[in-house]
């Protein structure tokens, strides 16, 4: 009878450490206290926190963090900055600091990160990150980022390990590109305007998993100008399964 409580303890540790993924949204904002009629400098940051399963929730959660920091952050000192409190409050910082030496050109900054859960399966976790930010200029900029992650580990997965084959993949989606932008096979891939390096079709940055298919996302500027606007290529999953390496 003695035994049992010890039982018990080890039954609730075995059902904690087996627990799934769960996830919780937090917000972090920051306005400007520098008077303003509109256009008031602000930020927002809406991103989901892993819980559960620490050590995998940890690595997530900073990897996350590190790459909003790295959208959002304008200042030279970067490792002072671990948490999103501090971050949203370097922001406006940053904005109020410019607009004491040009209080007269200085344009109200803007800055709106939220992210959410993509898609999870038994072996890939795909978070989304949706950000925009204007510090100035002609326009803001607005781009997805996609960050993908072993849900047993928490270990971040690279693009170049999505595939078994990538120089495969890759032709096979040089192809659908030049048939969904009318590029002909026998020109060069920037021969309709596109910005490619060194005229080279090249896979994207940011490769989402979605419930619809695998999604071939550009930025903008990454594969044409801003004007142009992102290019992207949604492939449903039976007719790529025989590439991935993660399904």
């Amino acid at each position: 009878m003695k035994q049992y409580p010890f039982l018990v303890f080890l039954l609730l540790i075995f059902t904690s450490c087996n627990k799934e993924f769960s996830f919780e949204n937090e917000t972090f904002e920051k306005k400007s206290n520098i008077p303003c009629e509109s256009d008031c400098p602000e930020i927002s940051i809406e991103v989901p926190i892993a819980k559960n399963k620490k050590i995998a929730a940890d690595s997530i959660n900073k990897k996350i963090f590190l790459v909003i920091k790295e959208i959002v952050y304008f200042g030279e000192d970067s490792i002072k900055m671990n948490d999103y409190k501090s971050l949203v409050t370097s922001f406006i910082a940053s904005y109020e600091e410019m607009h004491k030496k040009f209080p007269d050109e200085t344009i109200g900054w803007e800055g709106k990160i939220k992210g959410n859960v993509e898609f999870e399966s038994n072996q890939i976790l795909n978070i989304k990150i949706d950000h925009y930010t204007f510090t100035g200029g002609a326009h803001g900029y607005q781009g997805f980022r996609s960050l993908l992650f072993d849900p047993k580990t928490g270990k971040t997965i690279f693009n170049d390990q999505l595939f078994k084959n990538e120089k495969q993949f890759k032709a096979f989606a040089e192809k659908e590109f030049r048939a969904k932008y009318h590029i002909p096979t026998q020109s060069n891939i920037n021969a309709t305007g596109l910005m490619f390096e060194n005229d080279t079709f090249q896979l994207p940055q940011n490769i989402f998993f979605t419930d619809q298919g695998l999604l071939l996302y550009y930025n903008a500027y990454e594969a044409a100008s801003y004007a142009d606007g992102p290019k992207e290529l949604l492939f449903p999953y039976d007719k790529v399964s025989k590439y991935l390496a993660f399904q």
